[in-house]
C-alpha cells in the first residue's frame, strides 16, 4: 500500500457535530492510522441483523439511522472500534448510518458480496459469475462507499475457497481483487484496502494464505491487502494451546500482510465468557494477529448474539455482552497499538509454485483475463452516486435498553468523538447498570462459573470540528 505523497482534506460542511475518523492503512503486516502512525488492531464485532437470509436488498445495515444510532451506542459502549457487515445495497442512501458510526470512532469492514443474483463469486463455476453484471454491483459498492473516511476495508469474498470449490476459484478471487484495486486507484481519493476472508479449514489455511499474499510478477497488483480467518476453535474456558492458537500464531508470524479473526466467538460452551480475548490480544499473538471480530451482535436463530433486539425496537444486552466487554476492558491498549518496525518492514514474495504444498489447491498464477467490458467501467468508473458524511442530529438512544437480568439500562447515548479518535475499550461508554443509576458494578456468576463485574465511565462532553486534513 502507499504510505506517502497523498494529501486530502474531508470537508465536512456541516453543524456542530461533524468529525472525522483518521483512514487506516496497510503498512507491511500491520494495519496502521494513516495520521498518527499508530498500529491499529481491531477489536470488532460482525453485524447483520437478520441474517444473510434475511437480506432482500430493500433495507441493510446501514440504511436505517434510528436503528444505526441505538446499535452504535451499544458498540460503542461495549468497547468496539471495527464491524463488519456482510450484506449491503449499494443502491440504497448510507449516509446517516456511516455518519454516526464515524462520529462514534467506529470503522467498517464490508463485504463487497451479497446472497441475491448475480451477487457473488459462484465457487463451483467461478467463470460464469465473473461477469459484467457482477462487477458493476462491485464497482457500485465501491462508489457508495469511497468518500467515508471510516471505511477500513473491503473483502472481495467469504469462504468461497473451501471443501466444495474448485480448483480454479482462487484465480478468480484475486481476478476480482485485481479489479477492485485497479477501480479504486482510479477513482478514489485513497487507498482502500482489499481483502479475502477464509474459512478454517487446516488443511488448505496456508495454501489459501500463500496464495493471496504473494506477488506475481510484472503484473497489476491482485493480492490481498489482509487475511481474515473465520476460526472458533477456542471453546468456553479453552488455553492458547488447547485451542490451536499457538498454531495460528506460528503460521501466520512471517505474513506479509495483516491477518485477523474476521469470524470468531465459539457458542459450543454457554453463556460465552470469550477467555481467548486475552489471548488474540497478548503479547504472542500481537506479534501475528491484528485483531478480531467476534460472531455476532444480534441474537439469530444459531444462537451467536450479543443482544436479543425486539419486535418493538428494544434491545435486550445478553450475558455475552456483559462477559466479552469485561474482557476488553482488560486489554493493555497502550502496547497493542504501538507501532513495530519489525512488522512493518515484512514485503511479499514472489509468487511461485512451491508456496503451494496441497496436491488439488491451484499452483499457478495466471489469472483471469478482464473482459472489455469490465476495463471500461475501470477507466470510465460506473454510474453511481458517492456517500458523503453528514451532520449526526441525534445521539441520544430512544429505544428501551436492559440488561440480561432485564433491568432498564439508562442513559444510553452516543458519545461524538474528536477528530481522528477511534472507539477504545472502557473510554466511550454510557449508561447506567441499575434502573436507579445508583450502581455502576452488576455481577453475574454465569453457567460456565465465570463471575462478570462490568465497571462503566459516564459519558463525557463531545469535541467538535468541521473539517480534518489527512495525510499519508
Amino acid at each position: 500500500m502507499v504510505k506517502s505523497a497523498r494529501v486530502f482534506t474531508v470537508l465536512c460542511g456541516l453543524a456542530t457535530t461533524a468529525v472525522a475518523v483518521n483512514p487506516i492503512i496497510v503498512d507491511g503486516k500491520d494495519f496502521v492510522d494513516s495520521v498518527t502512525k499508530d498500529r491499529f488492531q481491531i477489536i470488532g464485532v460482525d453485524y447483520q441483523p437478520g441474517g444473510s437470509s434475511g437480506f432482500d436488498g430493500k433495507t441493510d445495515p446501514l440504511s436505517e439511522p434510528e436503528i444505526c444510532l441505538r446499535d452504535a451506542a451499544l458498540m460503542q459502549r461495549l468497547g468496539v472500534n471495527t464491524v463488519r457487515i456482510y450484506n449491503i445495497n449499494p443502491e440504497l442512501n448510507h449516509d446517516e448510518c456511516m455518519s454516526i458510526f464515524n462520529a462514534a470512532g467506529i470503522y467498517l469492514v464490508l463485504d463487497v458480496n451479497s446472497p441475491l443474483e448475480n451477487g457473488a463469486l459462484n465457487r463451483k463455476a467461478p467463470w460464469e459469475s465473473y461477469n459484467p453484471i457482477y462487477m458493476n454491483r462491485v464497482f457500485g459498492m465501491v462508489e457508495a462507499f469511497k468518500n467515508y473516511p471510516n471505511v477500513l476495508a473491503l473483502f472481495a469474498g467469504n469462504e468461497v475457497i473451501n471443501e466444495q470449490s474448485v480448483r480454479l476459484v482462487p484465480a478468480y478471487i484475486r481476478a476480482v481483487q485485481r479489479d477492485i484495486k485497479d477501480y479504486i486507484a482510479k477513482h478514489a481519493d485513497r487507498p482502500i484496502p482489499v481483502g479475502y476472508s477464509a474459512a478454517d479449514v487446516r488443511d488448505i489455511l496456508m495454501d489459501t494464505s500463500n496464495y493471496m499474499s504473494c506477488e506475481i510478477k510484472n503484473a497489476t497488483s491482485s493480492r490481498s491487502d489482509f487475511f481474515g480467518l473465520n476460526s472458533y476453535s477456542w471453546c468456553g474456558d479453552s488455553s492458547y494451546t488447547k485451542s490451536g492458537y499457538n498454531i495460528l500464531t506460528e503460521d501466520f508470524a512471517n505474513a506479509s500482510f495483516p491477518v485477523f479473526f474476521s469470524e470468531y466467538g465459539c457458542n459450543e460452551v454457554q453463556p460465552r465468557i470469550f477467555t481467548e480475548v486475552q489471548a488474540i490480544y497478548g503479547e504472542d499473538m500481537t506479534q501475528a494477529l491484528s485483531g478480531g471480530l467476534v460472531y455476532e451482535y444480534t441474537q439469530e436463530d444459531n444462537d451467536y448474539g450479543l443482544v436479543k433486539v425486539n419486535s418493538d425496537g428494544s434491545v435486550k444486552l445478553l450475558i455475552d455482552y456483559a462477559n466479552l466487554q469485561k474482557q476488553f476492558e482488560k486489554l493493555d491498549l497502550n502496547r497493542i497499538t504501538s507501532a513495530n518496525v519489525t512488522q512493518t518492514s515484512i514485503e511479499p514474495v514472489e509468487c511461485t509454485p512451491d508456496l503451494i504444498t496441497t496436491k488439488d489447491f491451484l499452483n499457478t498464477f495466471d489469472l483471469p483475463k478482464r473482459l472489455d467490458s469490465i476495463q471500461e467501467m475501470i477507466d470510465n468508473g460506473v454510474d453511481h452516486k458517492s456517500g458523503q458524511i453528514v451532520d449526526v442530529k441525534e445521539t441520544k438512544v430512544t429505544q428501551k435498553i436492559t440488561d440480561h437480568n432485564g433491568n432498564p439500562v439508562e442513559g444510553v447515548e452516543l458519545k461524538i468523538l474528536s477528530d481522528g479518535e477511534s472507539n477504545l475499550p472502557g473510554a466511550s461508554t454510557s449508561g447506567n447498570k441499575s434502573g436507579s443509576g445508583s450502581s455502576n458494578k452488576d455481577t453475574e456468576t454465569s453457567a460456565a462459573g465465570a463471575t462478570v463485574a462490568s465497571g462503566m465511565l459516564s459519558m463525557v462532553g463531545a469535541a467538535v470540528a468541521v473539517a480534518l486534513t489527512m495525510v499519508w
